[in-house]
């Protein structure tokens, strides 16, 4: 499987000063953020290692990450 880069960044990297903005500036957006990479960390790392795991969590920890990458791009739309 590619190992296929899910960073904010890579995802948005027209808004490189925005997200660093928000991470100095916005508690909130700092803490999803994290919490966002820690995710997208381990799918990947999953993904990369060919760990084996139920389709039921690496669904849902995808889920997860997508979720908060929807919320962090509407904080980043507002900004």
């Amino acid at each position: 499987m590619p190992d296929i880069n899910h960073s904010l960044y890579a995802d948005f990297p027209h808004q490189y000063d925005v997200i660093n903005q928000l991470k100095l500036e916005n508690a909130d957006f700092s803490q999803l953020a994290a919490k966002y990479h820690k995710i997208d960390h381990h799918v990947r790392g999953l993904q990369m290692r060919n760990i084996p795991v139920s389709d039921q969590f690496f669904s849902s920890m995808k889920i997860q990450r997508s979720q908060l990458k929807d919320q962090l791009y509407t904080m980043i739309q507002k900004h």
